[in-house]
């Protein structure tokens, strides 16, 4: 009886087939680093606000409660961004530019700046261009029209809104113009004026980082808060540059001791309205001008090329949204305190 499985026997002059190990398993990817180097500046900052709101609560540093609480929380966002991932580093990810370059080419060849920024997220000089721009237009806005004028003027329109109590109009009244006049609390205004700045930007930052992921898209935190920071440095620069100007060229008298604190550049719609007599028209108009357009196209530049996968239409329904969102906001404020741009 035969076999039913009958072994083969190769013959003699067949050659066996060559053994090959399998390739080895690709190494895990390494996570991205952090930045950890902004914790030392966040304990510095937290410190110093610490003391600072010590001398306030003792009364011998005027404002230093709200300047030092300012400091305090600078420090513990600054170190809460800290544990945040910065992007992975691609081969062929473009070369990290100096200072210089990102400054002078985000003007004419904003595409290359935020490729770069994207690549190596570098904010710092940025930040600190339009923080002192806008502090150095605020000194020069408050000597020019006089601390009595900017005071009577807030407190008239505060004493205009009607859920206000006289008492604490006067209260407020007295309260800034000491603030206006005293160096200390000037200073203080300043740093106020730098953490709101960098907090501005940081929820910018998770707004468009939001928005993209929604849209399909993919862009780390870090990248979309560069792309922030850049698209606002050349408007802020022209704004300031121009206000800076119009400031000494015309009347203080011409000039709104409210509005007139964030620009005197009036490039957009909202000339054909009064802010006296239709309020909410006026901040709708002025949302549509050159710089207003400028701005929302930087911005879509901004996360289309800093992003990792940011198509055209993220980055365009991203800007877009947020502007809208940012019109709406105004308009509710408008609506519900008119006196205050009349």
């Amino acid at each position: 009886m035969s076999d039913l499985n009958p072994q083969i026997i190769p013959s003699p002059g067949t050659q066996q087939p060559e053994f090959h190990a399998p390739p080895p398993p690709p190494a895990p990817e390494l996570a991205a680093p952090r930045p950890t180097q902004l914790r030392i500046p966040a304990i510095v900052l937290f410190v110093l606000g610490l003391l600072i709101l010590t001398g306030g609560v003792a009364k011998f540093i005027p404002g230093g409660i709200s300047s030092g609480g300012a400091l305090c929380f600078w420090g513990l966002l600054l170190f809460g961004l800290s544990f945040v991932r910065l992007p992975r580093t691609v081969k062929d990810s473009p070369p990290a530019l100096s200072t210089m370059e990102r400054i002078t080419g985000i003007f004419y060849e904003p595409t290359r700046v935020f490729k770069s920024v994207g690549a190596h997220p570098r904010w710092l000089a940025a930040f600190l261009i339009i923080a002192f721009l806008n502090i150095g237009y605020a000194v020069a806005f408050r000597q020019r029209l006089t601390p009595e004028r900017i005071a009577a003027h807030v407190t008239d329109k505060m004493a205009q809104t009607p859920f206000i109590p006289p008492e604490v109009v006067e209260r407020a009244k007295v309260e800034q113009l000491e603030e206006l006049k005293n160096p200390v609390q000037q200073a203080g205004s300043a740093v106020k004026s730098m953490v709101g700045l960098f907090a501005y930007f940081a929820f910018i930052a998770a707004l468009l980082f939001l928005g993209v992921l929604v849209f399909g898209g993919k862009i780390n935190y870090w990248q979309s808060f560069v792309a922030a920071i850049y698209a606002a440095l050349p408007i802020s620069i022209i704004q300031r540059v121009l206000s800076f100007v119009l400031l000494y060229l015309k009347s203080p008298d011409e000039i709104h001791p409210i509005l007139g604190q964030e620009t005197l550049v009036q490039d957009n719609l909202g000339v054909l309205f009064s802010p006296a007599e239709s309020p909410v028209l006026f901040v709708i108009a002025s949302a549509f001008g050159l710089l207003a357009f400028y701005a929302l196209w930087l911005r879509a530049t901004g996360l289309r090329n800093a992003g990792e996968k940011v198509s055209k239409s993220a980055a365009w329904g991203t800007a877009i949204v947020l502007w809208v969102l940012g019109m709406v906001l105004v308009v509710i404020f408008t609506a519900l305190f008119p006196a205050f741009i009349s």
